[in-house]
């Protein structure tokens, strides 16, 4: 019986690696999508999602039926309510990704980004997917080093994500109202793809130590600033 239940268990981290992975690949089709106005991709990306919901509820299933039949206390009762929060924050980052393409298909034939700002979606929607690549590796892991690195990986995020916006506040901007619009959606959805990654990172570390992130960020910081020498660095 112990057998089946931690088979069950690592079925759940299973469904999670599968999902990260799902709408890893989802937000970079999509950004192919809104690049090169590709509606057959976009359509694809949309419809892929449901794959992901799919898997969203099997998870919850799974889980509940843990915590009704098993009754899991400490570590294991952490990793089926972890496990539920993280699902919501991958079924979230599917639906941003099909935002994006739903953002192309709404758009085509034309490109739904302006040739200037193409170089930085381009970025945003490959670091987007690298930050869930990382997570699912955190996953799959459970390595706290690399879950609490994307938290200053995402810095990266959030650079980009600014730099859209001083394309938009410059005088200089051509494209018009429509094309501002979107641009600033297709920032959030990417801004807060990365924060979705990030929160999944952060759920493993508490998984794992029973400690919050920050909490544990805060104390690293603490230490280092006790040790002789780096006062003030």
């Amino acid at each position: 019986m112990r057998d089946a239940y931690h088979e069950e268990l690592d079925s759940i981290g299973d469904g999670l690696v599968e999902m990260a992975r799902l709408v890893g690949s989802a937000i970079g089709r999509a950004t192919t999508a809104i690049l090169d106005a590709d509606l057959k991709l976009a359509e694809n990306v949309i419809e892929a999602d449901q794959r992901v919901d799919e898997l969203q509820h099997e998870l919850e299933a799974r889980a509940i039926a843990l915590l009704a039949r098993q009754q899991p206390v400490a570590t294991d009762l952490r990793i089926v309510v972890t496990s539920l929060r993280m699902s919501a924050d991958l079924e979230r980052s599917g639906d941003l990704a099909q935002h994006v393409a739903k953002l192309a298909r709404l758009r085509y034939p034309e490109r739904g980004v302006p040739h200037d700002l193409h170089a930085t979606i381009l970025e945003m929607g490959q670091l987007a997917q690298r930050l869930m690549a990382k997570a699912a590796e955190v996953i799959i892991t459970k390595d706290v080093d690399l879950a609490l690195q994307l938290e200053q990986d995402d810095d990266a995020m959030d650079l980009l994500h600014r730099t859209l916006f001083q394309h938009l506040m410059d005088d200089r901007w051509k494209h018009g109202i429509e094309t501002a619009v979107d641009v600033t959606l297709l920032g959030r959805y990417y801004e807060r793809f990365a924060d979705h990654a990030v929160s999944v990172a952060k759920r493993v570390v508490y998984l794992v130590t029973g400690e919050h992130a920050d909490e544990i960020q805060a104390d690293l910081q603490t230490e280092i600033q006790t040790v002789p020498g780096t006062e003030g660095a």
